[in-house]
């Protein structure tokens, strides 16, 4: 199957199940667990019930959930949040991934279910994601960027938390911003937030945001009520991952755990009907476990969560399908007592791939008490293994006292995404992070002028990647003394430095600040590197206008 005829499967589910939302109810005993906590018990109640839920296959993969989460269900046009540009699925041209709570907050691990949570992931115009950046929500009282559905600029009194700028959305949006921010505060509440980015946030721990930003967020939830949009949503991240945003379900959660009710015992309307018959929460019956594409004979391992009450004997599974042999699980029955009990039950799922194609199999589950059976879709692509070439990074733009773009060439193979390894030189030692990037520029904007850095790029597929590019030094002075007919300039490297000129130079000499002459280069060419020892340092040459000043580091 062409990958546009995966997409078109991908809409028709979102169609299913957006249809199917607008008459959907909250299972049946999925809060059972939070009846009759308080306060921070409470919270922690519903941090334990939603982190556990099964993850999607990637985040490479993320444009094909969104079809299914983020599209208008009257058209194909992506519902995006932060711009009013109509693009259209299947194609995800000129939009981001965006993580609405910045990865950067929690460290940036990408190793996290935080990560990949489509309950905080959101289809983003790239000029607003870009601005946006890892600001936190507040409101602007001066712009620094307005596109007429978001601003990003300088907060008003009180807010902000000490953060250069402020993000604020749309009116219409703010109550999904406050609930999703509600949601990443609860069920994340495990992870250890960077120091750096805690303007919103506190330890994380009860009651985790800071005063201002929960007044904020109360007000946003408040004067925005949930909407269909939001309902509709959250039943269709039920159907991929198995769990929900408690604060669309119920909003009146908030006032229980920071509000005017925290104190009083929470229960949910149907918490007083008789229970005790055999429930099987999660999985959800026609959920889609999707693999997507997998290198052939590589193996993909995803994890089915499985929870319910007064579940009896054993669940018995069994796959079926015409590609069954492709899929296996790592058993057969599950006892009753792992699947009732608080933590649930964990299933491993993997999907091993002997030829290309699209992949399918149903994993019956059934027994345990249940009437009838539940059917879980298992779908996947088996692809050739990839081969990817090398490609060429390119100089830094738009240099400022804050921020730089990282270029590269377009490599001609099929790429899902980029790595972008930065490395920091600052006094003798070095620091590199790894940053993702969907086209052939990156923003970096916490630049530091007094800081020396540079990048290299390699181009990722099916897990696979590519060597690494060349390496670009970035300098805050950048190219400078240019003269117009012999233009020479110096970019940093560690430990030297690099000579940027797009005619050769013959005869440059390198000074040190004692005037000696230290080294003569017949002929210098661009990215001709020169290593020196730590200094400064004069460089002439017979076509130099003005010398060049040069720190080694």
């Amino acid at each position: 199957m062409k990958a546009s005829s995966r997409y078109i499967l991908f809409i028709t589910l979102f169609m299913v199940s957006a249809t199917v939302s607008l008459f959907a109810e909250i299972p049946s005993r999925y809060y059972s667990t939070i009846n009759g906590k308080t306060g921070a018990e409470l919270k922690n109640a519903l941090s334990t019930l939603v982190y556990n839920h099964t993850q999607v296959s990637s985040y490479s993969d993320l444009p094909r959930y969104f079809q299914r989460t983020d599209v208008y269900p009257d058209s194909r046009r992506w519902w995006d949040m932060y711009s009013d540009i109509p693009l259209y699925a299947p194609s995800f041209s000129g939009l981001n991934r965006e993580h609405a709570f910045p990865k950067s907050w929690w460290g940036g691990l990408t190793t996290v279910p935080a990560y990949t949570d489509l309950n905080h992931l959101y289809p983003s115009e790239m000029a607003a994601n870009q601005a946006k950046s890892n600001y936190p929500l507040g409101t602007v009282s001066q712009s620094t960027f307005d596109n007429g559905v978001v601003k990003i600029g300088y907060a008003v009194t009180g807010q902000g938390g000490g953060a250069a700028r402020v993000f604020e959305p749309a009116d219409q949006y703010k109550g999904d911003f406050a609930r999703t921010y509600f949601y990443m505060v609860t069920c994340y509440q495990n992870l250890t937030w960077n120091k750096n980015y805690m303007w919103m946030l506190q330890q994380n721990t009860y009651p985790t945001l800071s005063p201002w930003a929960l007044s904020l967020l109360m007000k946003w939830h408040t004067e925005d009520p949930v909407s269909q949009k939001e309902i509709d949503r959250n039943e269709a991240i039920y159907q991929i991952q198995n769990n929900r945003n408690p604060f669309i379900d119920y909003p009146s959660l908030v006032d229980y755990i920071w509000g005017d009710k925290n104190g009083e015992p929470f229960y949910e309307e149907n918490a007083g009907e008789p229970v005790g018959d055999p429930t099987l929460i999660t999985p959800v019956q026609d959920m889609a476990l999707d693999f997507n594409e997998v290198a052939i004979n590589n193996k993909s391992i995803s994890h089915l969560y499985f929870k319910g009450e007064f579940l009896t004997g054993k669940l018995e599974l069994v796959i079926t399908g015409t590609d069954r042999a492709m899929f296996s699980i790592d058993t057969k029955t599950i006892e009753s007592s792992l699947v009732n009990s608080q933590s649930g039950y964990w299933l491993s799922v993997t999907y091993t791939p002997t030829s290309t194609g699209v992949h399918n199999a149903k994993l019956i589950i059934s027994e345990g008490g249940i009437p009838g059976s539940r059917g879980i879709l298992l779908q996947g692509e088996g692809c050739p293994v990839p081969t990817l070439s090398t490609f060429k990074a390119l100089p830094a733009e738009d240099i400022t006292d804050h921020s730089y773009v990282a270029t590269w060439e377009i490599p001609n193979d099929v790429v899902d995404y980029y790595l972008v390894s930065r490395t920091r030189y600052f006094q003798g030692e070095s620091s590199t992070e790894i940053l993702e990037a969907e086209t052939n520029s990156l923003v970096i904007d916490d630049y530091d002028p007094s800081v020396n850095e540079s990048y290299n790029v390699r181009s990722v597929r099916l897990g696979y990647q590519s060597e690494p590019s060349n390496e670009i030094y970035v300098s805050h002075s950048g190219i400078t003394n240019v003269n117009p007919d012999f233009p020479l300039g110096t970019a940093y490297m560690p430990g030297g430095v690099r000579f940027v000129c797009p005619v050769p130079h013959e005869n440059v000499t390198i000074y040190d600040m004692q005037g000696r002459a230290v080294m003569i280069i017949d002929r210098v060419e661009n990215n001709t590197e020169v290593e020196l020892p730590v200094g400064v340092y004069i460089v002439t040459s017979p076509t130099l206008v003005t010398p060049l000043k040069v720190t080694v580091h």
